[in-house]
């Protein structure tokens, strides 16, 4: 199976990183924010990868094209017209990437129907750019098989941005700092049937009408992912993100 990975957004919320790249290559711990969300796939055997890209998307091509020594330690010995460059690499993962234009102002699902025709299987994951989780990628696809729908999307808990005060005869029992909310959204980590493609056009924003229709016509399946989830939509979402990986905090990191 394959992943489509959607990574033309602008990332007009955390300007301060994206005015000079786009969003899927802010670092986590020194290395994109894509490539994590890649080896939380290729942990569970999906190495054939999609690239929806849009704005700066040719900084992502050109990554990827040098990846090896962009992501790795190298010795290189000059003089005597030598040029000789030895990667110290344990192993690489072995992932088959597509990297397919979708235009720079395409809406998301105009660019998930831009690439219908590099969808090989049945089914195919889809997620966004920017977000990471702990979450089960084989007991996902379990769930979107038994439910046999269009589409599954993973429901998960957002953490709150502002801190929570429970009041009662006008004073504060108890403050919660950025709780997790009950409610349920929308997480992204999607599993796909080639039915989809029905749904979209090339204006099409994958979160709106599309997934109104999918639910109307009970073809979407939720599954209910519990644990760890959290996007990288804002610069102080950047620096938490780095924060907990300097303190050892890496619930999505499975690899390791």
């Amino acid at each position: 199976m394959q992943a489509v990975i959607l990574c033309g957004g602008k990332g007009t919320r955390m300007r301060e990183e994206t005015e000079f790249k786009p969003k899927p290559l802010v670092e986590i711990g020194g290395m994109p924010v894509l490539w994590h969300i890649m080896k939380i796939y290729s942990h569970y055997g999906i190495n054939e990868f999609i690239l929806c890209l849009g704005y700066k998307g040719a900084l992502i091509k050109e990554y990827f094209m040098h990846f090896e020594w962009l992501a790795n330690d190298f010795t290189l010995e000059l003089g005597r017209g030598k040029g000789t460059i030895t990667h110290h690499v344990h192993s690489l993962d072995e992932w088959k990437i597509t990297f397919a234009d979708t235009g720079l102002e395409t809406e998301t699902g105009g660019r998930i129907k831009k690439i219908e025709k590099y969808v090989e299987g049945d089914d195919f994951f889809l997620t966004y750019g920017d977000a990471v989780a702990d979450i089960d990628i084989h007991s996902l696809y379990e769930f979107h098989r038994l439910h046999g729908k269009t589409a599954t999307i993973t429901g998960v808990h957002p953490p709150s941005r502002f801190g929570v005060l429970d009041v009662q005869n006008d004073v504060a029992k108890s403050f919660l700092e950025k709780p997790v909310l009950r409610g349920l959204i929308n997480g992204g980590f999607f599993v796909c049937s080639r039915d989809v493609f029905r749904y979209l056009d090339d204006k099409s924003v994958f979160e709106q009408e599309p997934l109104r229709n999918l639910a109307a016509a009970s073809r979407l399946a939720v599954y209910k992912h519990e644990g760890f989830w959290q996007c990288m939509d804002t610069f102080k979402e950047v620096e938490t993100f780095n924060k907990q990986w300097d303190e050892g905090y890496r619930p999505w990191v499975a690899w390791e």
